[in-house]
C-alpha cells in the first residue's frame, strides 16, 4: 500500500517547555529538555507500526508517543545524540523509498495575536482541557493553527528558542494542529515571526503542491 509522508520534522534541540509538554502527554519514554527529536506524520495511520518498529529495531531512538487515527498516524522519537535522531530518520526514509522532499509541506490556517486578553476570555482557555501554562489576563496570546497537524510540534519549539513566551496549549494531532503560547506584546510578535520564518524555510525542502 502507498504510504504519504505528512509530516517530517527534525527538531534539534527540545526546548524546556516543550519538553514538558511532552513528557506530560507522553505515553512511551519521556524527552528531557536538549534531546533531539523527530516528529513523523504519515497517512494511512495503521503504517506507523512499521515505521516505528524498524526505527526502534534499527537505531538507539526513543519512543515518546505513538497515535494511530485512521487517517494519519503519527510517532514521535527522541535520543540525546542529534546524528542517532537523523539516523533513525533516514531509516524511516529508506523504509518508505522516498525523500525529505517528498513530505508535504507546512500550510498556515491560522496566525493571529490577541493582545490584552480579557479576564473572562482566559478563564475560559483556562478551564479547557489543556496541558500547558495558564493564560493570565491582560497578557497577549499567539495562536496558529496548520496542516499537517504535526508541524505544531515545531513550531511550538522555533517560537520557545525565539521569545521569552509560555506554553499555554498544543494539539498536533487531526486534521490541523494547533498552539496556543502567552507572553507580552513584543514577545508574542517575536514568536510569530519566528515560526513564520522557520516554517518558510522548512517548506524550500517539501513537496511542491
Amino acid at each position: 500500500m502507498r504510504i504519504t509522508l505528512r509530516t517530517f520534522v527534525f527538531i534539534d534541540s527540545l526546548q524546556p517547555q516543550l519538553a514538558s509538554y511532552l513528557a506530560t502527554s507522553s505515553q512511551g519514554f519521556l524527552p528531557i529538555p536538549g534531546d533531539a527529536c523527530m516528529w513523523i506524520e504519515v497517512a494511512p495511520g495503521m503504517a506507523v507500526h512499521r515505521l516505528s518498529d524498524i526505527a526502534l529495531k534499527e537505531s538507539n531512538v526513543r519512543m515518546g508517543e505513538q497515535v494511530v487515527e485512521r487517517s494519519f498516524g503519527s510517532m514521535e522519537i527522541h535520543y540525546r545524540s542529534q546524528s542517532e535522531v537523523l539516523e533513525a530518520g533516514s531509516i524511516i526514509l529508506r523504509e518508505l523509498d522516498t525523500t525529505l522532499e517528498t513530505r508535504m509541506p507546512c500550510k498556515i490556517s491560522w496566525n493571529e495575536i490577541i493582545r490584552a486578553i480579557t479576564p473572562d476570555h482566559a478563564t475560559l482557555i483556562n478551564r479547557q482541557l489543556r496541558k500547558g501554562s495558564m493564560i493570565l489576563p491582560g497578557k497577549s496570546m499567539f495562536i496558529l493553527e496548520v496542516e499537517p497537524a504535526g508541524y505544531a510540534v515545531y513550531a511550538a519549539n522555533e517560537a520557545e528558542k525565539a521569545a521569552h513566551v509560555t506554553l499555554v496549549d498544543l494539539k498536533p494531532f487531526g486534521n490541523f494542529g494547533r498552539l496556543t503560547m502567552m507572553g507580552n506584546e513584543a514577545d508574542a510578535e517575536e514568536a510569530a515571526f519566528a515560526v513564520g520564518r522557520a516554517i518558510e524555510n522548512l517548506n524550500q525542502r517539501a513537496r511542491k503542491d
